[in-house]
């Protein structure tokens, strides 16, 4: 709920008159009765430019949209009721706001941070319901009682072209669309937020979800190396550190036994595996990537027609698709294969974001497509939920179309990965080692056909870690995709978890 309060723009020093921030400040308190403040609007990002060795001084480059969430906090008691009292004590110095902080995003890239905002940390989220009972058109906004805020004030990010975020009038459209520019402006919105706000002895988190996971760990590790900013914790929601777990590429083996038990868990969501429980499932169809699966793929050519049948048997047994269809492939197929192949026979097709969802495939006779039910069910709700909320609650106005999942930021390069793998698992390790509280919550679903949890926990078996790291994860798997916290009770489950992580190593305030 929110105070009836005036819309108030916020104000900031800068050196180039042209362009400033606009934020709006409006005051509320949650339905626990925690009263806090939204600030809502553009931050204008500069950078220091020299012309033949000569400083051109700071220049505006990029408006960042951001919603920050912070608890009021009581004034400080004053010293006595008298001036000769008060002369007797000198001013006391003023007390750190030791309150943790959570920078949160998305990931793409292209995408905005109204998936994680409006599905699980704000104070107000999207009533969206879940596959099976979704909520029709126009959708509606409710109070998140479980939100983070209660716990931690709460920043959400969206990168260049995405939500509001853009370059400025005249500036280069493409310029933050590679994967250093923006980890750089990311860590720069978050070093200059916490400046502003005399944060700087508040305990720090970033959570990202997808694509947002690499960029938290990229930005984590910038925030270190640049600035001499360490964060306490990441939070990766269907996490992806190494893109070559994905990337179904000619001569790349190693993402097919990784998808498999996704394909499992997906199959026994739709029937497929009768009255097995989902554990059992997923468990044995590791245990078969992990083995069998992995040599028959190493084997290629080599591997003997006795034991192609084998495999083809149990990869059929496992995924319940067609032996055929298996040896077609020649037991390689990647995910959206998999989506249109599962339920044909039915005429559907399986989402990639959330297996769960299904629909009438573009065109039935269809082997491969990009379509994907499950996005196509909750962009609506959600993309209403944020434009609704941002101008009718917080009390931002703005002409301009809020850029949900654009493509407005490719072509995205990779540049910095130039002949090797993208990967920033060496970052995630040399954060751990620098910074001996870091700590890394992860969430996965197992219905995810985007990130599968399999891939990543195959990255942290890989990272060259003491076990006193590794022990510093904690892991947390949920019946559910990509956005888990489309379930009501799975959300509640999640954000209880965070709510632990976030404040399990709050210090005493100074």
């Amino acid at each position: 709920m929110s105070d009836a309060s005036p819309a108030s723009p916020a104000s900031a020093p800068t050196s180039d008159p042209v362009f400033s921030d606009d934020f709006v400040t409006r005051s509320h308190r949650t339905i626990s009765g925690l009263r806090y403040t939204s600030s809502t609007g553009r931050m204008v990002l500069r950078a220091e430019e020299t012309t033949e060795g000569k400083t051109d001084g700071f220049k505006a480059k990029a408006e960042v949209f951001l919603i920050a969430y912070t608890a009021d906090t009581e004034e400080a008691p004053t010293t006595g009721q008298g001036a000769k009292s008060r002369a007797r004590k000198p001013a006391s110095p003023p007390v750190a706001n030791r309150r943790p902080i959570v920078f949160a995003f998305n990931g793409g890239p292209g995408s905005a941070s109204l998936w994680l905002h409006m599905g699980l940390l704000g104070p107000r989220i999207v009533d969206s319901g879940d596959v099976g009972a979704m909520t029709p058109a126009p959708y509606g906004v409710v109070d998140n009682p479980e939100s983070l805020l209660e716990h931690s004030d709460v920043v959400m990010i969206d990168p260049v072209n995405t939500g509001f975020s853009r370059v400025i009038e005249g500036g280069s459209a493409d310029e933050f669309h590679s994967f250093t520019a923006d980890r750089d402006l990311i860590a720069e919105v978050i070093r200059l937020w916490v400046t502003r706000n005399q944060r700087w002895l508040s305990p720090k988190y970033l959570i990202g979800e997808s694509y947002g996971t690499m960029r938290a760990v990229a930005v984590a590790r910038r925030l270190q190396e640049a600035y001499g900013m360490a964060v306490n914790g990441l939070g990766l929601i269907s996490a992806v550190l190494n893109m070559s777990t994905l990337d179904f590429a000619p001569g790349n083996d190693t993402p097919y036994p990784l998808h498999l038990p996704t394909y499992a868990a997906i199959a026994h969501y739709h029937g497929r595996h009768g009255n097995r429980p989902l554990h059992e499932i997923v468990r044995d169809a590791e245990d078969y990537a992990a083995g069998d699966y992995v040599v028959a793929l190493h084997l290629g050519n080599r591997i003997s027609k006795r034991r192609y049948d084998s495999v083809v048997k149990h990869l059929a047994e496992l995924t319940t698709l067609s032996e055929a269809f298996i040896r077609r492939t020649n037991l390689r197929w990647d995910y959206m294969e998999f989506a249109t192949e599962l339920l044909r026979d039915s005429g559907l097709m399986v989402g990639r974001i959330d297996g769960r969802f299904t629909a009438a495939p573009p065109r039935l006779q269809q082997s491969h497509t990009w379509d994907d039910p499950s996005m196509r069910a909750i962009t609506g709700p959600y993309a209403a939920a944020i434009n609704h909320y941002v101008r009718a609650e917080l009390g931002y106005e703005s002409d301009l179309p809020y850029e949900v999942l654009t493509a407005r930021v490719h072509p995205w390069s990779f540049d910095t990965f130039e002949g090797k793998p993208i990967d920033v698992t060496e970052d995630l390790q040399r954060l751990l080692i620098d910074i001996p509280e870091l700590r890394v919550h992860v969430d996965y679903g197992y219905h995810d056909g985007a990130t599968p949890h399999f891939a990543a926990e195959y990255v942290w078996a890989h990272l060259q870690l003491p076990p006193s790291a590794h022990a510093r994860f904690t892991h947390h798997h949920h019946a559910a995709g990509h956005m888990m916290y489309l379930n009501e009770q799975i959300r509640k489950t999640q954000l209880a978890a965070l709510a632990t992580f976030v404040t399990a190593g709050t210090p005493a305030s100074l």
